[in-house]
């Protein structure tokens, strides 16, 4: 019997609309590739940075240029995280204006799920956080440290690994990563912003304001106003005291990700795909592929000796880190997700099990770029830095490794699975599990079979030749 429309529950990782498969396996895609090269980035900062070379690591990363009237003389360590990361921050805004607007955040239904797992997994990592340096005594300023997702890496993996998972749970995965990262940004903009500049943060505003005039009112589409327009509010915003990513997000955001309403009514006459999407598509390469790798260089370059890591777990902010980022996502995001399905009209996917959740949330743990950043607003004494973002790659690791052995367990079952679907043993063009049991043949009179009728064909072909003769 059907339910009715009120009554019928939503299905938890249930298949994705055409058009988001289409910017889902767009934005894996490139992810997968931009997950590499950060990977490549964070393994060459290490090396660099514990080697002979590390005292060049420091000057490099030290060294101080920009113009100073401005007051963007910064290192070259501040123009990754607040000036280039930027693009990054720029690509979630127009991520998460998508999903709310035309994804699957738009409807309530669907977006309890990821939004209620993203809030546990935000929560359940701080609280592990306090919990041990509670008990540890502790800085309590990391708490937000655990909190965040890194979209790059996490895509990345799934993407390596899961080739035959169902794109529900990447669909999943990604909406889950887009709301952590509005809680992050959030807990940025709002934790994290010093002594406020009324006067910069209203000249941002007004820049903001022109931004949406230009694009929604005047239709002005030329790059060459924009960028220059981006530069002066990012440097606005930079002065203001908010953290300048924050600027990136709010442009993102203001971008139009419909398509506009023709002269007849029909939605996207003349106009194939939105402003933001078309804008996404060019500008993600350069995100994923320099923006987040050149902020990595410079982030992850920690001592890693092993009497560094050692005072790395013996230091309660570094391990409330690790125990965040490892334990407390796992148990956020899952529990979130279970308590969400048991207790509300979504269900699991029938074709699926809460282990592919389980390794969705183990994913959740990676929490590289965000979680850098987040830990440089943080802390002010270099040696907690440097023992907190130790603290975020080993984290990172352990959860990185564990949701591969689990998630590499999945996609063999999901590809075996898929081979049972489409086995013709008995060789008549017809999938054995579309047949009644009684017909499917044994392995071994299959082969007899196949043999028989191989044999049949030769002597037949020989006698036609002999005749022909």
């Amino acid at each position: 019997m059907t339910l009715p429309q009120d009554k019928q529950r939503t299905s938890l990782f249930g298949t994705p609309s055409a058009r988001e498969r289409r910017v889902l396996t767009d934005a894996l895609r490139t992810e997968t590739v931009g997950g590499m090269v950060l990977l490549a980035a964070a393994v060459l900062a290490l090396l660099w940075a514990n080697t002979p070379l590390s005292a060049s690591y420091e000057t490099v990363r030290d060294y101080h240029f920009g113009i100073s009237a401005l007051g963007l003389d910064l290192s070259v360590e501040h123009w990754a995280s607040d000036g280039i990361l930027t693009i990054f921050f720029f690509i979630a805004g127009i991520e998460l204006k998508r999903e709310l607007v035309v994804g699957e955040l738009r409807r309530p239904a669907a977006a309890a799920l990821p939004v209620v797992a993203a809030l546990c997994g935000m929560a359940v990592p701080a609280l592990f956080y306090v919990a041990v340096n509670g008990a540890g005594g502790g800085a309590m300023d990391g708490w937000a440290v655990p909190m965040a997702t890194d979209i790059a890496f996490a895509l990345g993996v799934l993407a390596v690994i899961g080739t035959n998972l169902p794109s529900g749970i990447r669909a999943f995965l990604l909406t889950l990563a887009i709301a952590d990262d509005l809680g992050a940004i959030l807990v940025i903009a709002v934790f994290f912003t010093s002594t406020l500049n009324w006067l910069a943060f209203g000249g941002a505003l007004a820049g903001l304001l022109l931004f949406w005039a230009l694009h929604h009112r005047f239709r002005v589409r030329g790059w060459y106003v924009y960028v220059p327009l981006g530069l002066v509010i990012w440097a606005l915003m930079y002065n203001s005291g908010v953290h300048a990513t924050i600027a990136g997000v709010a442009m993102g955001m203001l971008l139009r990700v419909t398509l506009r309403t023709g002269p007849e009514g029909e939605a996207g006459a003349g106009e194939s795909v939105s402003p933001g999407e078309r804008i996404e598509h060019l500008v993600r390469p350069l995100s994923a592929g320099f923006a987040v790798p050149v902020f990595a260089l410079f982030a992850a370059g920690v001592s890693v000796s092993g009497e560094a890591l050692g005072e790395t777990f013996r230091q309660p902010e570094a391990l409330g880190v690790i125990v965040g980022l490892f334990a407390g996502k796992f148990v956020g995001v899952f529990g979130g997700t279970y308590l969400a399905a048991r207790f509300t009209r979504a269900r699991l996917n029938p074709s699926l099990s809460w282990s592919d959740v389980a390794g969705v949330a183990l994913l959740a743990g990676i929490g590289f770029t965000v979680s850098l950043l987040v830990t440089e607003l943080a802390f002010t004494d270099a040696e907690t830095t440097e023992h907190v973002k130790a603290a975020v790659l080993i984290g990172s690791l352990l959860s990185a490794v564990c949701a591969c052995v689990l998630l590499k367990l999945r996609d063999a079952k999901y590809r075996r699975m898929w081979e049972d679907e489409i086995r013709d043993e008995d060789l008549d063009g017809i999938a054995d599990i579309d047949q009644p049991e009684d017909l499917v043949r044994r392995p071994t009179e299959v082969k007899r079979r196949a043999r028989e009728a191989a044999r049949l064909r030769i002597e037949s072909e020989h006698r036609a030749k002999a005749d022909g003769d």
